[in-house]
């Protein structure tokens, strides 16, 4: 058939990586770290997520995520890379912006079990 890559055979990043979800749907701006196995479902879609792997931070954005989300996840995620730089200095990170179903490998190998045909609830 084809179109197989090879698997990853180093899943360092897996020790580093964390998922945190961006929201306002309580009327006020909140950041919430996500258990720490998480998979595709825990995207929502009116919300936006941060992806850390320990290299990349990711800003993933929902379709329905709203600009003053946007605004304050941004500014989260600086925030974020800035005290990681001072945590873990052997560690930076650099800031990537992923659009909903527009996920890099980068992005996607962080899920267990990620499918690119997955429907996501309406």
């Amino acid at each position: 058939m084809g179109g197989r890559k090879p698997y990853d055979t180093d899943a360092e990043y897996m020790n580093f990586t964390r998922l945190f979800r961006c929201s306002n749907e309580k009327g006020y701006f909140t950041v919430a770290e996500k258990c720490s196995d998480f998979c595709q479902d825990d995207l929502a879609d009116d919300d936006i997520m941060i992806l850390d792997n320990g290299e990349q931070v990711f800003l993933w954005l929902g379709s329905r995520c709203s600009e003053v989300e946007i605004k304050l996840a941004y500014k989260s995620a600086q925030v974020y890379i800035q005290h990681m730089r001072i945590k873990q200095p052997e560690r930076p990170r650099k800031l990537f912006l992923t659009l909903k179903n527009k996920e890099s490998k980068r992005f996607t190998k962080c899920f267990h079990g990620w499918s690119a045909h997955k429907k996501p609830p309406e």
